[in-house]
């Protein structure tokens, strides 16, 4: 859901890592799990970056790791029951300080684009950082994809990781106190539940940003996507929504029966050009306000069926069209278009569209989301 230009370099460049070839070493969780978490590297101040690993009954697996909260890798069976990685990862901790594509990250404080890196609460405005031309994404020069997070082994399918965002950091208001908990289900589910408290108003939109694809190698455009929606929100130049809430009918974001990637993907509409592809925010048709699937992805090749059921009111479908070949792991090169991404969020640049669903959260409320992207085979 970004142009994936290098930026932030600097910033980035504070977070090196000492060294990401240690040796692992082993951990009892509270489990009693012995082999669910290894040493990653270590970060300039001494802290260490941890990998954990989390199995299911059926022998799905799914790595984590508390730097950015990142979703390393996702293994689960195809229709003849081989199992294969379905998200984009790297090789070691080092390669995650690179400019970031933001592979498998929680995203927040805010997912997706603030216009102008501004906005006004309260009538106060908020000078954001400017990462992404004259716009602040993903939360800014240092999001929470580039902080060490807190990490607790629940059980050898749970992982919960907890982070305080202070006031002021990057620009935001108030000492935000996060909660995100990974669950790997024995239905080959991998759950994502997210909560929040504040000490002062500000705004919150909290995504994971895995890049997935089910051939587990190749381009996606075979991929069949099937998205709940009769809109959509058209983007700007500079990718930021107009505002409008646009019926997808006859256009080629109209995803309400499954329909190739490939298909429409390069049609001269002045949406795509914008984007080089799929890039957009679609409006969810739901019914209420709990868990419900919003969206469904098939690979013919090898089976694999992916649903995305969330808690959001949006979800960005992006195509990897800025992926060039540069970064490479688990055996591939991540060319463009080799991967997709389904991040259920709030609508992007909420905090000054007043017409889109709010992003404020206050004092003595919680905000809570609920995503889960849910694997089986045809």
């Amino acid at each position: 859901m970004d142009k994936r230009k290098a930026s932030g370099v600097a910033s980035i460049a504070l977070l090196a890592v000492i060294s990401s070839g240690c040796s692992a070493r082993t951990a009892t969780s509270q489990s009693g799990n012995t082999d669910m978490k290894t040493t990653w590297g270590m970060t300039p101040d001494g802290q260490t970056v941890e990998l954990y690993t989390l199995r299911n009954s059926k022998g799905a697996e799914a790595r984590i790791m508390n730097y950015g909260g990142v979703l390393v890798s996702l293994k689960v069976p195809d229709r003849t029951g081989t199992f294969g990685d379905v998200v984009a990862g790297l090789d070691s901790f080092q390669d995650y300080l690179k400019p970031p594509p933001y592979f498998g990250a929680i995203i927040g404080r805010y997912g997706n684009r603030i216009g102008d890196a501004r906005f006004s609460l309260n009538g106060v405005e908020y000078k954001l950082s400017k990462n992404d031309g004259q716009n602040s994404l993903h939360g800014g020069a240092r999001g929470f994809d580039k902080r060490l997070w807190h990490a607790t082994p629940l059980s050898p399918q749970s992982l919960e990781l907890r982070y305080r965002s202070a006031d002021g950091e990057e620009g935001y208001p108030g000492n935000l106190d996060v909660t995100v908990k990974y669950t790997l289900t024995d239905a080959n589910e991998l759950r994502i539940d997210y909560s929040a408290t504040t000490d002062k108003e500000t705004v919150i939109n909290l995504t994971n940003h895995s890049y997935f694809n089910l051939a587990g190698e190749g381009d996606i455009l075979a991929h069949e996507v099937m998205i709940n929606a009769d809109r959509f929100t058209p983007i700007d130049k500079g990718l930021i929504p107009t505002g409008e809430l646009k019926d997808v009918t006859g256009t080629p974001f109209d995803f309400r029966t499954a329909t190739p990637i490939g298909k429409r993907i390069e049609e001269k509409d002045q949406q795509l050009i914008f984007a080089g592809g799929y890039d957009h925010n679609w409006v969810l048709n739901r019914t209420g306000n709990g868990l419900e699937t919003v969206a469904k992805v098939t690979d013919p090749k090898s089976g694999r069926v992916m649903e995305v059921l969330t808690t959001q009111p949006g979800l960005q479908f992006y195509t990897g069209n800025f992926l060039d070949g540069t970064l490479k792991g688990n055996g591939r090169t991540y060319t463009r278009r080799s991967a997709f991404c389904m991040e259920t969020q709030h609508f992007p640049d909420s905090p000054n569209k007043p017409s889109f669903p709010s992003t404020v959260l206050k004092p003595g409320s919680t905000y809570q989301s609920t995503t889960v992207y849910r694997f089986s085979t045809l």
